[in-house]
């Protein structure tokens, strides 16, 4: 353990560990927090929530979950499989197949298990079976800035979860360019083979940039390729884009069945800790083949189902959303007037959603300026400095008033100026 406690201590002394902070209550976008280093408590403005919708102290959805405790307690102590599927599940995966309109819903306990069981059973299948062989190679094309799940999975995709060493046929994985559809369809061209089984997957909305997949031109250089599967990860894209919310299809004004007219394979990964107030994630697909190869994945019988509380909040949230659409209207609109503020005030707010990376100088610390400008103006932001390159990610939700938002752009612009003046005068 010596080499672990000798590279922490160089870790801290480097400045790359995290300012940590405990939440005692919130009340909408207001919480009072602690700072776990110091003991000292403040109250603060939050823009640094992915409670998108503002749905989390929703009334109906904290019902929801209460009354799930009171009809099935805390756990269902189990996995799908063996006993520990109950209704809520059920009604769960209907909502979902509805609102991302592909008929067939599979839930996870979280998006990093969903995308490991779907790299397992698209990848290696389920168990062996008498009399079939599997013999086809797969190739994964990723884009070189998805999510960590994402990453994860695709890394590991060569060798089926639960067994060291894999006697499926072989995975290749390659990434392309950051929205780069050219780059992808070279790649494709380079790499795939005639025989290969194909996957690509990208984030909808990505973490870090805020930016959108170029969806539809991803789905022409695909329908080149037929049979081949384009996966989603809608993490940061449900109810925050699309006229109702529906995520990336809807943003570009076609539903899943375009692809499948194309030729293409869409499946959809939905995650219930942005919009839906909750925790877990699920994938939906036209295809029912897949959803019982999903439902033995190592990641799923390995670990309990999703919790009846959990099932019960994500239900009454979609549900929600779907009732009303206003709420992701108030997000777009208060994503455009944030957006033009930062703007008018010279900052490079990169992106296009309500995800808000705002790129500083590099003279400028981000952990500085977020501890400055949580100091003086009791506005809390995220600063990113060693995952991504340094940036302030701000997140506005439905929430967020025009005043609010203007106290941040006000607090922003005065903590620069303050840290331009710091670094003029060391």
């Amino acid at each position: 353990m010596q080499i672990i406690k000798d590279y922490v201590q160089r870790w801290y002394e480097s400045g790359l560990d995290p300012d940590e902070y405990i939440c005692h209550q919130k009340q909408g976008n207001i919480v009072e927090i602690e700072d776990a280093a110091t003991g000292k408590r403040q109250t603060v403005l939050t823009f640094c929530t992915n409670d998108v919708l503002g749905l989390v102290q929703d009334e109906a959805v904290k019902q929801a979950a209460i009354d799930a405790i009171l009809k099935y307690g805390t756990s269902n102590s189990s996995c799908s499989v063996l006993s520990g599927r109950i209704e809520l599940h059920q009604q769960l995966e209907d909502e979902i197949s509805q609102f991302k309109h592909l008929p067939h819903t599979q839930l996870f306990v979280n998006a990093w298990m969903a995308m490991q069981a779907l790299m397992d059973a698209f990848c290696h299948l389920a168990i062996p079976v008498p009399g079939f062989k599997h013999t086809q190679e797969t190739v994964i094309f990723t884009d070189v800035l998805n999510h960590g799940c994402i990453v994860s999975a695709v890394v590991n995709a060569g060798t089926r979860s639960g067994k060291v060493f894999g006697h499926s046929p072989r995975v290749r994985v390659k990434a392309y360019r950051h929205c780069d559809v050219e780059d992808l369809s070279r790649k494709l061209y380079r790499h795939a083979r005639p025989d290969d089984r194909i996957l690509v997957v990208s984030d909808a909305v990505f973490s870090m940039d805020g930016d959108i997949a170029p969806l539809p031109d991803m789905i022409n250089v695909l329908s080149n390729f037929e049979g081949s599967v384009l996966v989603m990860d809608e993490a940061h894209a449900s109810g925050a884009i699309g006229a109702t919310g529906r995520g990336i299809y809807e943003h570009f004004g076609i539903l899943p069945s375009y692809a499948i007219e194309r030729g293409v394979v869409p499946l959809i990964m939905t995650t219930f800790s942005k919009f839906a107030a909750s925790a877990g994630a699920a994938i939906s697909s036209h295809v029912a083949e897949l959803k019982p190869l999903l439902n033995v994945s190592p990641t799923s019988i390995g670990t309990i189902s999703l919790p009846p509380p959990t099932t019960a909040a994500a239900l009454e949230s979609i549900r929600q959303v779907r009732k009303n659409p206003h709420k992701v209207q108030k997000l777009q609109e208060n994503t455009r007037y944030l957006r033009s503020r930062l703007l008018e005030n010279d900052f490079a707010a990169i992106g296009e959603t309500n995800v808000i990376p705002v790129v500083l100088p590099p003279e400028i610390n981000p952990k500085v300026f977020a501890r400055q400008i949580m100091q003086n103006y009791g506005i809390w932001i995220s600063p990113i400095w060693f995952i991504a390159k340094p940036r302030m990610r701000i997140t506005v939700n439905a929430l967020h008033t025009q005043q609010e938002m203007d106290h941040l752009v006000d607090g922003m612009v005065a903590t620069r100026d303050l840290m331009y003046k710091q670094t003029i005068s060391a």
